[in-house]
Order: C-alpha cells, then sequence, then structure tokens
C-alpha cells in the first residue's frame, strides 16, 4: 500500500490592495475619490471579487466643516452614486478613524 501524499495546495495569491487618499475641500475629495474609483474598476477588469473601503479621518473632517464646507447633501448623493452606478457586490465600508492624515484614503481589495 503506497502512503497518502499530502496534497499540496498553492496559497492563493492576493494582489496588494489599491490605495489613494484625498485631502481638501470635502465635495472635491468625493469627487476624486469617484474618480479614482471608476479607473480602479476599468484597470481591474474582470476579477472574481473586490471589496471597498472608505476611511474617513474625523479630525480632518471637523477640519473641513469649520472652514465652511458641509458635508450634506454632497454625502448622501455619493453614496447613491456608488450603490447604484458602479456595479459593486456590496456597498463600499465607510470607517471613520479618530486619527489625523488626509481625508479620505480609498482602498480596493480584489482576488483575480
Amino acid at each position: 500500500m503506497k502512503a497518502a501524499r499530502a496534497r499540496q495546495s498553492t496559497p492563493e495569491r492576493i494582489a496588494p490592495p489599491l490605495v489613494w487618499t484625498f485631502d481638501g475641500p470635502f465635495a472635491r475629495c468625493l469627487a476624486d475619490l469617484e474618480d479614482a474609483l471608476r479607473r480602479a474598476i476599468v484597470q481591474l477588469g474582470d476579477v472574481a471579487s473586490v471589496a471597498v473601503l472608505i476611511e474617513l479621518s474625523l479630525p480632518a473632517l471637523k477640519d473641513r466643516v469649520h472652514a465652511g464646507d458641509s458635508i450634506q447633501p454632497a454625502w448622501g448623493d455619493f453614496l447613491e452614486r456608488l450603490a447604484h452606478r458602479y456595479g459593486l457586490p456590496a456597498a463600499p465600508r465607510v470607517r471613520h478613524v479618530r486619527n489625523g492624515g488626509p481625508l479620505a484614503t480609498l482602498v480596493v481589495a480584489y482576488r483575480s
């Protein structure tokens, strides 16, 4: 009887995520973020799965509000466009971070 060989599977290679940061006026950051997402989707083409994360820096957002930027309706319109326009399997996850840094960070992870 031959000894059973352990089946060796090669781990699936996951590409590093695509990451962009945005700073400046709130509405401008949202427009640039949406443009970057649209370009990422075109660049990726047909992939097995994709996940999108948006990080918003609360201190940077507070600074933008103090500078006179308004959050609504720009934020609501932005989320509505992302939910219906780009064919994502799920709405982007939005994480609010309490540290300083850029106003917004877009992370697109994917698997081929």
